[in-house]
C-alpha cells in the first residue's frame, strides 16, 4: 500500500450524511469516495462534466428500455406468428 498523508476536511453536515450514505451502499469507504473525488478533479471532471454524463446515462437508460419494451412486443408477436402458423399447417394436414 502506498503512504497517504492524513487531510482533515470541513464538509457541510448534509454533504457529511450524502457521503457517508453513498460509502455505506457502495460497500466502500469514505476515504476512498474522497480519493476518488480529488483524483477526478485534478484530471479536470467538473461538475458540469458529470452533470452532463448523468444526463446521457439517463438518456440511454430510457432508451434501452424502450428498446426493451419493443423486443418483448416483437417476442410476443412472433409467438403468436408462430402459433398460427402451426395451426395452419395442422389444418392443411387433416
Amino acid at each position: 500500500m502506498t503512504s497517504m498523508a492524513l487531510t482533515q476536511v470541513y464538509l457541510e453536515p448534509q454533504q457529511k450524511k450524502a457521503l457517508t450514505a453513498q460509502a455505506r451502499q457502495s460497500g466502500r469507504k469514505v476515504s476512498e469516495l474522497m480519493r476518488e473525488a480529488v483524483d477526478a478533479a485534478l484530471a479536470g471532471v467538473t461538475t458540469d462534466d458529470l452533470r452532463v454524463l448523468d444526463e446521457g446515462t439517463r438518456r440511454a437508460q430510457g432508451n434501452l428500455q424502450a428498446m426493451l419494451a419493443e423486443l418483448q412486443t416483437n417476442a410476443s408477436e412472433h409467438a403468436a406468428f408462430m402459433r398460427e402458423i402451426a395451426g395452419l399447417q395442422q389444418t392443411a394436414g387433416q
